[in-house]
Order: structure tokens, then sequence, then C-alpha cells
């Protein structure tokens, strides 16, 4: 998996799992901009409404001690991926909304 792929990571201790894009990955861990999959659903609908948000997909570091796993996030059949599922509810594909509304280099403040 290279930076730019939309990832599902799951991890541990507490279990949870996040999607978004990739940023980087190294023997320490996991930098991700994304989101709760538990929140995903509302995030994408609230997107989709558009107005202010109360959430939305956030710059986040993972150690991995806690990485369980971590998955390329791409149609499986008939289930379409998460990326495809943004898309479809909000009318933009996802690539889009992440490089119009966050910028693309993390760096260090």
């Amino acid at each position: 998996m290279e930076k730019g792929s939309f990832v599902i990571v799951h991890l541990t201790a507490p279990k949870e799992q996040f999607w978004g894009l990739l940023h980087g990955m190294n023997a320490t861990g996991v930098t991700l901009r994304g989101i709760n999959m538990v929140s995903f659903e509302d995030w994408a609908r609230q997107t989709a409404k558009g107005g202010e948000k109360t959430m939305d997909a956030v710059l986040m570091f993972f150690p991995m001690h806690r990485v369980e796993r971590m998955f390329l996030d791409e149609d499986m059949g008939v289930v379409p991926s998460h990326a495809r599922r943004f898309q479809d509810i909000v009318g933009t594909p996802a690539r889009d909304y992440f490089e119009r509304n966050f910028d693309a280099t993390p760096r260090a403040h």
C-alpha cells in the first residue's frame, strides 16, 4: 500500500476501525487522514447535505503496536469500496473531496 491509497485500518487496545487516505507508513506507525468507521455513514450524509460540519476526516497517527491489520479499500464483487460508497452518497469522488478540502502534504507544526 502506498501513500495516497484509501485504506481500512483495524486497531487493537481498544478495537477500532478507521477508513481514509494513507499519508504514510513506517516502522513506528501509520498516518491516515480519515474517520472512524462507526461515523462513516453519518459523515458522508452530512457532507452530502452541505452546511456547517460537526465532523470531518482528521489527520491521525496510529503507533504500529496498535495496528492489527490494514486493507486496501477496494470493491469486492458486488460490495462497493467505502470510497465508492462515499461517491454514491455525496456525488463527489472521495479523492476529489480530500484533495479539495485538505492539504495533501501534512507538515509538523
